[in-house]
C-alpha cells in the first residue's frame, strides 16, 4: 500500500484545485459551490527524490469534502453532511500525512478553528499535519496568511493552486515528511468503469466490492459527482472500480455546470476503462440515458458487462429469459454482451459480474494468427460475398489483426465501397462466432490494397 496523504479543510479553501495541481491533471471537480466534493477522490502522485541517487517515490493523494459543508435544513443535501464528514474522518485516520488547507487571503475563520480542533483528536502527532495557506498568489497576501500560525500547527507554507506557486516545494515537503515510501505504485490488473443512470445502485455496488462504505450512498439523486477510483481485491487479483455520477438527459442539466462536469468525467471514465459495467435498474424500464450510455460504450469499442441490479426487488414471476430478450431489443448495439443479474445491496451476483468482466478483458487481449484469419475470411467469402455493384466483384486480398484492445481486424480489398455496412456487420458477427472474441466489440477496418503497401 502506498502512503496516503489527505487534503482537508473547510469549504472553498481550494482543496480540489490544489489536489489537481499536485496530480497534474483535472481529476476533482472545481466549482465555487460549497459541497462539490463529497467522496474521497484519490490519485497516485510521484514525489521528488529526497536525496542524490534516489529514484522518485509515490504516494496516494486524497481529496476530501469540506467540513461543515451544509448548514440549515433548507440545504437540499443537508442530510449528506454527516456522510461527507465521515468520509473525511476515515481519510484523516488512514493518512500518513494530512495537508490542512486554509484560505491565505481571508485569514482564519471560526470553521478553520473547528477543523483544527477536530484534527487534534485524530492526529496528535504534529509531524502528521502540514499547514498550507492557499490562494497566496502574490507577496502582499503572505502577511495575512501568517495568521494561520495561531492554529497551532506551526508556520503555514504559502501556496497557490491557481498560479502553481510552491508546487515543487510542497511535493518535496511531502516527500520529506513521509520519509521512506514505496518506490513504485501497485498496478491493477483491470479498471472497471461503473456507469448508469441516477439511482441505479452504482455506489452501493462499488461499496460491496470494496467491502466498506468507500463512497456515499443515498436515495437523493445526484449524490455522486466526481468519478471515484476504488481499489479492491478479488481472487488474489487487484482491481480498480471507477464509481461515476449517475446521468440524466442532457436537456435536464442545462445551465448546471456541476452536472456538466460530472457527465464529462463519467464519459472519460468509459474511455479510460478496460471494461465497462452498465448498471440497469431492474425495477425500471430501460431509459433514454441507458441507451445513450450504450451508444457511448459502442462508439469507443469497450467490452461491457450489462449488470441488472436490484433483481431481488422484482416480482418472483419475472422471467430472466424474457427480460434478456427485452434488454436485447432495447440495447441493440450491445446484444453480444453478457448479462449478469445482481443485487448490490445483498451482494448476490456481484463477484460473478467482476469475474465476467475479467473474462471479457482476456478476450479483448487475444490475437489471431494471420494464416488462421485469412483461411476464415476465404471461407466466409465463399459462403456469402458482398453483392456486386455496377458489375464489379468484391475481392479481399488478405486479412490481418494489427491490434488488440479492442481486437482490430483489417481487410485489404479492391474497393472498400463494395463492402457496405450490412455486409460488414455480417462479417463481424461471423468473426465473433469463429474467433475468440465472442462477447467483446470487434473493430473492422476495410482498406484498399494500396494502403497495404504504405504500411509495409
Amino acid at each position: 500500500m502506498l502512503p496516503k496523504v489527505a487534503i482537508v479543510g473547510r469549504p472553498n479553501v481550494g482543496k480540489s484545485s490544489l489536489f489537481n495541481l499536485l496530480v497534474g491533471r483535472r481529476v476533482s471537480i472545481v466549482d465555487p459551490t460549497a459541497g462539490v466534493t463529497r467522496d474521497r477522490v484519490s490519485s497516485e502522485v510521484e514525489l521528488p527524490p529526497t536525496g542524490p541517487g534516489e529514484g522518485g517515490r509515490y504516494c496516494e493523494l486524497i481529496d476530501t469534502g469540506g467540513y461543515g459543508i451544509y448548514s440549515g435544513e433548507e440545504a437540499d443535501y443537508a442530510s449528506l453532511t454527516a456522510d461527507v464528514e465521515r468520509q473525511i474522518d476515515i481519510a484523516v485516520a488512514e493518512a500518513s500525512l494530512i495537508l490542512f488547507v486554509v484560505d491565505g487571503r481571508t485569514g482564519v475563520t471560526a470553521l478553520d478553528e473547528e477543523v483544527a480542533q477536530r484534527l487534534r483528536q485524530y492526529a496528535a502527532e504534529p509531524e502528521r499535519i502540514l499547514l498550507l495557506a492557499n490562494k497566496v498568489d502574490h507577496e502582499k497576501h503572505e502577511p495575512g496568511a501568517m495568521e494561520a500560525t495561531a492554529l497551532g500547527f506551526g508556520e503555514p507554507m504559502c501556496v497557490s493552486a491557481t498560479t502553481g506557486l510552491s508546487r515543487r516545494e510542497l511535493l518535496e515537503a511531502i516527500a520529506d515528511r513521509l520519509g521512506e515510501a514505496d518506490a513504485e505504485p501497485g498496478r491493477a490488473e483491470m479498471e472497471l468503469a461503473i456507469v448508469g443512470k441516477r439511482n441505479a445502485g452504482k455506489s452501493t455496488f462499488v461499496n460491496t466490492l470494496a467491502g466498506e462504505p468507500r463512497v456515499i450512498t443515498s436515495e437523493l439523486a445526484g449524490t455522486t459527482r466526481d468519478s471515484v477510483d476504488v481499489h479492491f481485491r478479488m481472487d488474489d487479483r487487484e482491481f480498480i472500480a471507477i464509481d461515476t455520477a449517475g446521468l440524466r438527459k442532457r436537456k435536464s442539466m442545462q445551465g448546471d455546470d456541476l452536472e456538466y462536469y460530472s457527465l464529462h468525467r463519467a464519459l472519460r471514465s468509459i474511455r479510460r476503462a478496460d471494461v465497462v459495467m452498465l448498471l440497469i435498474d431492474a425495477t425500471q424500464r430501460v431509459s433514454h440515458v441507458d441507451k445513450k450510455l450504450s451508444q457511448e460504450i459502442t462508439e469507443h469499442y469497450k467490452p461491457c458487462v450489462i449488470v441488472i441490479n436490484k433483481w431481488d426487488l422484482v416480482p418472483e414471476d419475472m422471467d430472466p429469459e424474457k427480460y434478456h430478450s427485452y434488454l436485447t431489443d432495447q440495447l441493440r448495439g450491445l446484444d453480444y454482451c453478457p448479462i449478469v443479474f445482481v443485487s448490490a445491496m445483498t451482494g448476490e451476483g456481484v463477484q460473478d459480474a467482476v469475474r465476467t468482466a475479467g473474462d471479457l478483458h482476456e478476450q479483448a487481449r487475444q490475437r489471431v494468427g494471420t494464416g488462421e484469419l485469412n483461411r476464415l475470411v476465404e471461407r466466409l467469402l465463399q459462403e456469402r460475398g458482398p453483392s456486386p455493384k455496377l458489375g464489379q466483384q468484391a475481392r479481399i486480398y488478405y486479412a490481418t489483426q494489427p491490434a488488440a484492445e479492442p481486437p482490430t481486424i483489417a481487410l485489404f480489398v479492391n474497393d472498400p465501397k463494395l463492402f457496405d455496412e450490412r455486409y460488414r456487420r455480417y462479417l463481424i458477427n461471423r468473426f465473433r462466432e469463429h474467433l475468440p472474441f465472442e462477447e467483446v466489440p470487434i473493430k473492422l477496418l476495410v482498406r484498399p490494397r494500396r494502403a497495404a503497401a504504405k504500411t509495409g
